[in-house]
């Protein structure tokens, strides 16, 4: 090999490499500035998100942690028979576990045809895009990250029909992301980005 095919070669393997890593959750996910520091294009498309659909940056990451613990590729769990894979009880996917009918909602209305559920600026606008149309279609406020993450959980018709109310698992993750959001409200305030 080379002195050049050497170069090449190593070039190509840390390219590959460098982007893995860039795919790993961030090493401090409870602290919001420093996952901005550690995902330095983070804060740029959360803040994007924030000035086109007016949702808080602290409330989209809070139900963004919620749902995918900031993996590019979470699924719901497969379940098994025997040894037999069986179809997944939900096509929720990627960054926002955005189910396939709404992603295709969104990409229609607001994304674009190659936006996509591993990548996080796009995943942050659709979570900004769905708070905004929970706002329009039932009312609820952007600053109320609890309400909105019902909205996001149930779907804006199960949220005005109340199915969230007899679910107390859910309404006990809802003040988890609330409590979330407070806090990375605060460190938000706190950072030097």
């Amino acid at each position: 090999m080379s002195n050049l095919s050497r170069k090449l070669f190593v070039l190509i393997v840390s390219a590959v490499l460098a982007g893995c890593a860039t795919k790993a959750p961030p090493e401090k996910p409870h602290n919001l500035c420093s996952v901005f520091k550690e995902k330095r294009g983070w804060y740029k498309d959360a803040k994007k998100s924030n000035q086109r659909w007016g949702t808080p940056i602290q409330i989209m990451m809070a139900i963004m942690y919620q749902e995918s613990s900031y993996r590019h590729d979470a699924q719901p769990p497969r379940p098994w028979f025997l040894f037999i894979p069986l179809p997944r009880d939900s096509s929720a996917y990627g960054y926002p576990q955005a189910q396939d009918g709404t992603w295709d909602q969104y990409v229609r209305e607001a994304g674009g045809f190659f936006s996509s559920r591993k990548d996080f600026g796009d995943s942050i606008d659709f979570i900004g895009w769905y708070t905004h149309k929970s706002r329009k279609v039932n009312g609820t406020s952007l600053w109320a990250a609890d309400q909105q993450y019902l909205n996001y959980h149930e779907g804006w018709y199960g949220y005005r029909k109340g199915t969230h109310k007899k679910k107390k698992w859910l309404l006990n993750t809802a003040s988890k992301v609330k409590r979330r959001a407070s806090d990375y409200g605060e460190q938000l305030r706190r950072c030097n980005l």
